[in-house]
C-alpha cells in the first residue's frame, strides 16, 4: 500500500504546472539634498508622506508608525512596515503578484547635506514578456525618480 501512495505522489508530481523560477528586480534611485539628515527625513520620512511625494492617497489602517504599520494605498493598496530605522523605513504589499517590496531611507553626508536613498525589489517573473518586464520597470523607474525628486525639493523648501 505505501509504494502505491508513493507512486501516485509522484505521478501527481509530474502533472501539476511547474512554478515559474523567480526573476528579481531592482530599481535603485538616490538624490543628493542640501539640508541635513534630521531636516530631510523630518520632511520626508512619515510612512504617509508618500501621499506628497507619490500624489497618492494613503491612510494608515493599523498600528502605529512601527513595524507592523499598515498603510493603505489609494483605498486598495496594502502597505506593511517590515523595518525601521532612524531615517528609513522598508514595507511590502502582501497581497502582491510580484513579491514587492520597497525602502526609502535617508544617509547623512555631512551636517549639512544628505542623500535619499529609495530601493524597490520585486519578481517580474509574473511579467508574461521581456516587453512587459521593460515596460514595468520603466514605468516604476519614472514614477518613483519623479517621486524622489519631489522628495528632494520638499526636503530642500524653505
Amino acid at each position: 500500500m505505501t509504494k502505491i501512495l508513493y507512486a501516485a505522489a509522484f505521478f501527481s508530481a509530474l502533472t501539476l504546472p511547474a512554478l515559474a523560477a523567480p526573476d528579481y528586480a531592482v530599481i535603485h534611485m538616490e538624490a543628493e539634498v542640501n539640508r541635513s539628515a534630521d531636516v530631510t527625513w523630518s520632511r520626508i520620512g512619515d510612512y504617509c508622506a508618500i501621499k506628497d511625494w507619490l500624489g497618492t492617497t494613503c491612510a494608515i489602517a493599523s498600528g502605529s508608525g512601527d513595524v507592523g504599520t499598515l498603510r493603505k494605498i489609494n483605498g486598495t493598496i496594502d502597505e506593511i512596515m517590515i523595518a525601521k530605522t532612524r531615517y528609513s523605513y522598508g514595507y511590502t504589499q502582501p497581497a502582491s503578484p510580484i513579491l514587492y517590496h520597497g525602502n526609502l531611507a535617508v544617509e547623512p553626508i555631512d551636517a549639512t547635506h544628505s542623500k535619499i536613498v529609495y530601493t524597490l525589489f520585486y519578481d517580474q517573473a509574473p511579467l508574461a514578456t521581456p516587453e512587459a518586464q521593460a515596460a514595468n520597470r520603466k514605468q516604476r523607474t519614472d514614477r518613483f525618480t519623479a517621486g524622489v525628486m519631489k522628495m528632494k525639493a520638499m526636503a530642500e523648501a524653505p
